[in-house]
């Protein structure tokens, strides 16, 4: 069994709780993930079964979309409301929708960000949450990030505003409310978040926890699974014969290939093979997810 299964996330979990829980559900140990959620945070979570795990660390698409809900006059010591209060103030009424909808294309490009003290981040080989708990601050460089469009959906509630935020991998949204708060002069915390789509993945591939336990009792859990070459979708297909596939197979070159030098996906009777190089028509494999009979 490999492939994708687009996860539902459901608030309370960790997203290692997910990869233990699809453990059981799949039958597997070979479980890893791609682009954590936080436990309060829903939504897409792309989880990768048996030998689609190499495929982790080789995602094209890494952008996030997130509905973020900012709750203006309150900031906490995680930077969400699962946290301890350490800020509070009144909101002055010039503050509002107009104003935070004025402020937010501030925030739209690349940027830096100091990731948060309630984080995996590693400094010094230890994560910084193990030193937040500690009640240490450690001293963290700001890091590069992008946001490509963020803007304003609505206000639920008074000093609420729900945003739409689509950005780069390795955006903290805690962080970027924070800033916004901030930057209008008021403490900001985060008191919603939901994931929409991680890279080409979306909210309408997901499948929640119980649809997925359901399905396995059905026999129809292979279904809900989306092919590891979703994976490099964006990357253009190639197409190799029965002898190229041995030879991909075996980690073998083929000389006087007809593609132009490139990344390809490599097919061979419609069956993906696995990843590919060109370079002056010698083709390459890089990484292989098909059966090496």
């Amino acid at each position: 069994m490999q492939g994708i299964i687009v996860v539902d996330k459901p608030e309370g979990f960790t997203s290692f709780d997910v990869d233990a829980k699809l453990r059981g559900i799949c039958g597997t140990r070979r479980i890893g993930h791609g682009g954590t959620l936080d436990p309060m945070a829903t939504g897409v979570l792309p989880v990768f079964v048996g030998e689609a795990t190499k495929a982790v660390d080789m995602q094209l698409r890494v952008d996030k979309t997130y509905t973020a809900l900012m709750q203006l006059g309150l900031r906490t010591d995680t930077g969400d409301i699962t946290g301890r209060t350490v800020e509070q103030a009144a909101v002055p009424a010039a503050v509002d929708a107009a104003a935070v909808a004025a402020m937010l294309p501030n925030f739209v490009g690349d940027l830096t960000q100091i990731p948060p003290m309630y984080s995996a981040v590693k400094v010094n080989g230890q994560p910084l949450y193990k030193a937040a708990r500690a009640g240490k601050t450690v001293e963290r460089a700001p890091r590069p990030i992008s946001v490509y469009s963020l803007t304003l959906e609505n206000s639920p509630a008074r000093n609420a505003y729900r945003l739409h935020i689509h950005c780069s991998k390795g955006v903290y949204v805690r962080v970027l409310l924070e800033d916004i708060g901030r930057a209008l002069g008021v403490p900001a915390t985060m008191a919603a978040l939901r994931r929409s789509a991680s890279g080409p993945y979306t909210l309408d591939m997901s499948h929640t926890l119980e649809q997925l336990q359901s399905a396995k009792e059905a026999g129809a859990l292979e279904s809900m699974m989306l092919s590891v070459e979703s994976v490099f979708s964006e990357l253009p297909a190639v197409k190799v014969n029965e002898e190229t596939r041995r030879r991909l197979i075996n980690g073998a070159p083929t000389y006087r290939f007809p593609a132009r030098d490139g990344r390809y996906r490599a097919l061979c009777a419609g069956e993906f093979l696995g990843v590919c190089h060109v370079e002056k028509h010698v083709l390459t494999v890089e990484k292989l997810f098909c059966a090496r009979s």
